[in-house]
């Protein structure tokens, strides 16, 4: 779907000076990275968790800084960016208040505090370009439709539509909202990069890394790390098929939950991945093989840290930590599986790139 606001553009040319972004929910930097591969100059990334530095700064080569973006006014990020650019706004908050693992109940208490935020931070500092993603449901809450209000008083062209990752080479049935916004005449996503047969698969991605077991790392690369698997999980995921179910396993390995009526409702539980389709969507529990259908395809075990990160599409050198720092696979899963991919901020850095280009 795609559904586009045309207000009367500005009559203000762009300058000549390289667009620049500032990243506000910047995680371990997917959307940043992808946006300057797609040749983006990055000035700076702001997110709340300290864990997001080195990762960040390391890879996209920009400042970092620890910050709530509840509390940034909008002269501090005007800072960030260098003078005479066209600034880009990129403001992915955080997505686990709209998604459909939220409860109504959990919903109705949460605080819109950050998209609200966000508004205003665009508002007041009036940046050309502004860019976020979150998941497909948030188009269904009133605080989006405000969102898009204010874009619109704001005097901004905006689209927004919700891609299939697969279809911008992410090998996952990742969904997302992707919004585009500008302040310089109709800004559009750029089409799909890959059709249905060059969806890239679980096979494309990973098949070439070593063989590991459930709880090993590999000797060279210490992001290829899997967690460990209690004796009855190593039994159910020996009894497990590629894309099968927990009802290929004997009764005996069941669960409570799995043999009561409403346990069918789960089968992509304890699933393995299939070689030649794309992944499940990665969740931040990716390492869990009971988490979700985040088993190997193979190998007895849930798929490593390195492998959820090339799922995710950063690249293999990619570094979540520093050398002399221990793995420890929960908060860097955490990173990895919040991360917006690095393919989908690469085909927003496109667009970008092109939507400045035809107008200078």
């Amino acid at each position: 779907m795609l559904i586009g606001m045309f207000p009367e553009v500005l009559s203000t040319k762009p300058t000549l000076c390289p667009p620049a972004a500032v990243d506000l929910f910047c995680g371990a930097g997917g959307l940043s990275f992808g946006m300057k591969q797609a040749g983006l100059r990055i000035s700076a990334g702001i997110d709340l968790d300290p864990a997001c530095r080195y990762p960040f700064e390391a890879n996209v080569g920009a400042k970092f800084y620890q910050e709530d973006v509840n509390g940034l006014s909008p002269d501090f990020i005007s800072s960030l960016f260098p003078k005479g650019s066209v600034k880009v706004l990129a403001g992915c908050a955080p997505c686990q208040p709209f998604s459909s693992y939220t409860s109504k109940e959990k919903i109705r208490e949460r605080n819109w505090y950050l998209l609200s935020k966000f508004a205003a931070i665009i508002t007041a500092l009036k940046p050309e370009l502004v860019t976020m993603e979150n998941v497909p449901r948030l188009e269904k809450f009133k605080i989006f439709q405000e969102f898009l209000d204010s874009l619109k008083r704001a005097e901004y062209s905006y689209r927004y539509q919700v891609v299939r990752c697969a279809e911008y080479g992410v090998p996952q049935r990742r969904r997302r909202l992707v919004l585009l916004a500008s302040r310089m005449g109709d800004i559009k996503l750029i089409p799909a990069t890959h059709t249905k047969k060059e969806y890239k698969t679980v096979s494309n991605t990973i098949q070439h890394l070593e063989a590991i077991e459930a709880g090993g790392a590999s000797e060279s690369d210490p992001l290829h790390r899997s967690s460990n698997l209690s004796p009855r999980n190593l039994e159910r995921i020996r009894s497990s098929r590629p894309g099968g179910t927990w009802q290929d396993w004997d009764v005996s390995l069941r669960s409570d939950c799995h043999i009561k009526a409403t346990g069918r409702t789960y089968k992509s539980v304890y699933g393995r991945m299939v070689w030649n389709e794309v992944a499940p969507t990665l969740t931040t529990q990716f390492h869990g093989f009971g988490n979700g259908r985040f088993g190997h395809p193979e190998q007895d075990r849930a798929i490593s840290l390195r492998e959820g990160a090339l799922l995710q599409t950063f690249p293999l050198d990619y570094s979540f930590v520093e050398e002399d720092r221990p793995v420890q696979i929960a908060p860097i899963a955490r990173l990895i599986g919040n991360a917006v991919p690095v393919k989908i901020g690469e085909a927003i850095g496109t667009s970008i790139k092109f939507h400045i280009e035809e107008l200078l």
